[in-house]
């Protein structure tokens, strides 16, 4: 089978791609990324060399880019990665969330419409949904949960959900969509809740959390959500979603408190800041229906997070190497000056 993987040098993307180029020999993974501050070939580094594996530098909504990959290449399957995925990011420049998430994704199932394929996967957010109160604790979202995105980046992932579905309605494209909660794990772009907090407590630098610390998210370990990704590919029933989640919610002040006691640091570096605008209160999915399909976690958080504070601790020179000037100044900006 040939695969093209989209943002296949981000976060998730290069999990997932690390894991099946050397799980699946057999199979051909060409990766389509365009390295924007959150990607990078650092990542990918081990699998560089692998046979069934090419990079390919460029930008999902270059069309005739995406047109000329499609003809020479045969796609079986498309798994979506590419997007923009910061939500501060996006309450700063919302055009640049529009243009990857919604354009780019049109752009890629038009080729899919255009050329056939087997499947065409879109990894979603389970922010499309928006958010739940925090006392509510016995509420999920489940797929069929009304769409009520809160802030620029949800809205787009949501529009770009709405255009796979719409593909699959009126073109016949097969497609499968996942939504999934917070993923955290190796690789992870320093700017994300935990990889950040474990850096600037490594340095004794202050913790900066949102408002008072206790918006809830439901954490997802990333190799447990590649797992649920290729099950869907294979195995996932045309025109279907399918929410993946841990069942591990935390609230943000839990998870700074656990990293830094991890590293027998004081709580004290913790620093309240301004609040995000329109900030979701609590995330929590349902997974049921991934679950019937086959799929478990096999991380709890207690377990995922330790994996996580050591591997950051010993990358060191990986996120000395992906951090650039524009991060630098990105961190002043967006919370130093709070």
């Amino acid at each position: 089978m040939k695969y093209l993987v989209t943002g296949g040098a981000g976060f998730i993307g290069a999990n997932f791609l690390i894991k099946m180029v050397k799980k699946n020999p057999r199979d051909e993974y060409v990766c389509l990324d365009a390295l924007t501050y959150a990607g990078n070939l650092e990542t990918l580094k081990e699998i560089e060399h692998e046979s069934n594996y090419l990079f390919v530098h460029g930008n999902i909504c270059d069309k005739a880019l995406v047109d000329s990959l499609f003809a020479k290449y045969k796609f079986d399957y498309v798994v979506n990665f590419a997007a923009e995925t910061h939500v501060d990011r996006a309450c700063v420049r919302p055009e640049i969330f529009i243009k990857t998430n919604v354009e780019g994704t049109q752009t890629l199932l038009e080729a899919c419409r255009k050329y056939g394929i087997k499947r065409f996967h879109q990894v979603s957010t389970d922010e499309v949904y928006g958010d739940l109160p925090l006392e509510a604790k016995d509420e999920y979202f489940d797929e069929l949960s009304q769409i009520k995105p809160s802030s620029p980046y949800s809205a787009s992932k949501a529009a770009a959900d709405l255009l796979v579905l719409s593909y699959h309605r009126t073109f016949g494209v097969d497609v499968t969509i996942s939504r999934c909660s917070n993923n955290y794990g190796p690789y992870q772009y320093p700017e994300k809740l935990i990889p950040l907090m474990i850096q600037k407590a490594v340095n004794n630098e202050h913790l900066p959390v949102y408002g008072t610390g206790e918006n809830i998210r439901d954490w997802l370990y990333v190799e447990d959500h590649c797992d649920a990704i290729d099950l869907i590919v294979k195995n996932g029933h045309n025109g279907e979603i399918y929410n993946v989640g841990g069942h591990n919610e935390k609230t943000n002040l839990e998870v700074v408190e656990i990293i830094l006691d991890t590293l027998k640091k004081s709580r004290d570096l913790i620093s309240f800041v301004k609040d995000r605008p329109g900030h979701d209160l609590r995330y929590a999915i349902n997974p049921a229906k991934v679950t019937k399909l086959g799929w478990k976690a096999h991380h709890n958080f207690e377990s995922g997070i330790q994996s996580t504070i050591k591997w950051n601790i010993e990358h060191k020179d990986w996120i000395k190497k992906v951090e650039t000037c524009e991060y630098d100044e990105w961190m002043k900006r967006n919370y130093e000056s709070k």
